[in-house]
């Protein structure tokens, strides 16, 4: 959920309001055409980008159509293949895909649309201090490489969630699926409408008639294919994101002036900073809370998160899996260090006159597009390809997860409660459903997202409340091998409701302005068109915030808080319920630097050198 992303919660941390002291001019009064008129005009999306647009629409429906028939005709000339050879090829591609594609697929899968959009926003609006969580990304690879990918790999299992049911029991596994299904639904037509909202900026096409068509070929294209066409639309999909992004970062720096431009005018408008090494936990951005706080972030939406996980347990070792972790980590750092450059591209571009202030802009996810217009708007083709790359991002976002979606309603829901093993056939179109119905409801789901303003900045917020808990079921799996389920269960369910009401409580602060951040400062003087400020005024009253609480604390804290309430309260619940009898733990179920300390009893090795993981294999575990 991948399911919640780093630029998800940049987009997410715009919605703090602002300060009086970020407008520094008067309005000006110039003749000359109103701002309608500057829109309009700037809604230049003509035939050449439409075609560039549904092309990449229809190279996506081909690679579906393309794997869908090739496994259909594997699977007709396997008569006798083994039973779940199906879900093995269409969750995990049979576990023989290649690195560099996997790799490709998972910065797609974590550079979603939002992220896009929001990085290069939080950048104008509150300068680079954002930029300093690549810290935090390089320790996330550090705690993956050692720590999660040995056990998912040495587990060989489909659904992360199934590690729950191993190592605690049935219950733990219910209630991991259930809160990633529900992390994802809440997190789908976010994804889904912002892209459409960009598209809706540089064309005028209604959201409505955009959103459904796009989710159905992604639809289309994940039900037939499954991960072998995910992962190869998503490859298609990065190389039109980036190839657009590149082109609007040289054109515009050579627009403003070149590289020097760009640089004098951010440090003159202040976008420019040290790292902040404020220890205040309630300061927005400090580079603690963006190192230990974003640390937590990024590792648990990439190590626990069934979207992420299920592309690196696709390739066929371990090696092959940390391969793929390195060239994720680079080019994810590629891409966040581009969208941060884009963030002072758009402040070079508008230094003198803020598109949010005179209403250019309708929101602050709608800059990008914007400076697309401004950029690309003569040049036929090439507003399409940015706006591609843009729903390119979200494509790739929406078929990870409703492939991963589907694996969980296949491995978690439907499985564990059959009596019988489920045929090839149902097996092929329990899968299948899952994408169409998980499909439809983010659809149905933007509508809501759109007429209801606060579930959007609401729903954009929950990511920790049920992220946290889960990566903390996890952590006590992984590393306390005296917590057995009942503890586990008694600290997810403190987790939950701790989180629950540090950000309820935070968003109706963010509400009553109680919690207020400071804006970085922005000018209207160079406007050359007339305008009506927003709330008939360029200043907004600061409200002088009250005694800090825990729901002050920074965003980027919730998923530590999260995970870490949960371990400590079932660590503590240990000494109290009846603790794990820890030499009936599979040392295989532990993080690798423990495993030498926590070996089975010899009765128990003999019964257990092979496990049955799946129903499509068996694996010999060397203990």
């Amino acid at each position: 959920m991948a399911s919640t992303t780093a630029g998800d919660i940049a987009l997410d941390a715009t919605a703090y309001a602002g300060a009086s002291d970020r407008y520094s001019t008067e309005v000006p009064h110039k003749p000359g055409p109103s701002v309608d008129d500057i829109s309009r005009s700037l809604q230049r999306f003509n035939w050449p980008d439409y075609v560039v647009f549904v092309l990449m629409l229809l190279v996506c429906m081909v690679i579906g159509v393309f794997f869908g028939y090739k496994d259909h005709q594997k699977h007709k000339r396997q008569k006798h293949a083994r039973r779940g050879s199906e879900a093995l090829d269409y969750l995990v591609g049979g576990r023989k895909m290649k690195i560099i594609p996997v790799a490709v697929s998972l910065i797609a899968s974590w550079i979603s649309g939002i992220s896009l959009l929001g990085t290069s926003t939080e950048i104008y609006v509150y300068g680079v201090q954002y930029c300093y969580i690549i810290s935090a990304v390089a320790v996330m690879a550090v705690a993956m490489n050692y720590i999660f990918l040995p056990v998912f790999h040495d587990l060989q299992i489909t659904s992360a969630y199934e590690y729950l049911q191993m190592r605690f029991d049935k219950r733990m596994r219910l209630l991991g699926s259930i809160l990633f299904t529900l992390a994802s639904i809440l997190w789908l037509p976010i994804v889904i409408y912002v892209p459409a909202l960009a598209f809706n900026q540089v064309s005028g096409v209604n959201i409505h008639i955009i959103t459904p068509i796009v989710c159905l070929v992604c639809i289309f294209y994940t039900s037939l294919g499954g991960l072998k066409a995910v992962v190869w639309t998503d490859v298609i999909q990065t190389g039109v994101m980036v190839g657009a992004m590149i082109i609007v970062i040289v054109k515009g720096t050579a627009d403003v002036g070149g590289l020097s431009v760009v640089i004098e005018r951010n440090l003159a408008g202040e976008r420019f900073e040290p790292p902040n090494f404020d220890l205040d936990p309630t300061e927005r951005n400090t580079f603690w809370t963006l190192l230990i706080g974003g640390t937590f972030f990024w590792t648990s939406t990439n190590s626990i998160n069934q979207n992420m996980m299920q592309r690196y347990l696709s390739l066929p070792t371990l090696g092959a899996a940390r391969k793929a972790l390195v060239l994720f980590l680079l080019g994810t750092v590629t891409l966040l260090a581009m969208c941060c450059y884009n963030g002072l591209l758009i402040f070079a571009m508008y230094h003198d006159c803020d598109p949010l202030s005179t209403g250019l802009a309708k929101a602050k996810d709608q800059l990008v597009p914007l400076l697309v217009m401004e950029v690309l708007g003569d040049y036929p083709g090439l507003a399409g390809l940015f706006v591609a790359g843009i729903f390119s991002a979200a494509l790739s976002s929406l078929s990870t997860a409703l492939n991963s979606l589907s694996a969980i309603v296949l491995e978690d829901f439907c499985k564990p409660f059959v009596s019988k093993p489920l045929t090839e056939t149902q097996t092929r179109y329990i899968m299948r459903f899952a994408v169409l119905a998980f499909g439809t409801l983010a659809v149905m789901m933007v509508i809501v997202v759109e007429k209801m303003g606060a579930v959007l900045q609401l729903s954009m917020s929950l990511g920790p409340v049920t992220i946290g808990p889960l990566f903390g079921l996890f952590l006590m799996g992984f590393f306390f091998p005296r917590i057995n389920g009942s503890c586990a269960i008694v600290g997810s369910v403190a987790g939950l409701a701790l989180m629950s009401y540090i950000v309820i409580r935070s968003q109706i602060s963010i509400a009553l302005k109680e919690i207020v951040f400071i804006e970085k400062p922005v000018t209207v003087s160079g406007c050359q068109y007339e305008f009506t400020p927003k709330n008939g005024s360029l200043y907004v009253d600061a409200a002088v915030p009250g005694e800090k609480s825990i729901h002050h604390v920074s965003f980027l804290y919730y998923c530590m808080i999260g995970s870490l309430v949960p371990t400590v309260v079932g660590y503590l619940c240990s000494f109290v319920l009846p603790r794990s009898k820890t030499d009936h733990i599979d040392p295989l179920l532990l993080a690798p630097f423990l495993r030498r300390f926590y070996r089975p009893n010899v009765d128990e090795k003999a019964n257990h050198m092979t496990e049955v993981l799946h129903e499509f294999e068996t694996k010999d575990i060397q203990l």
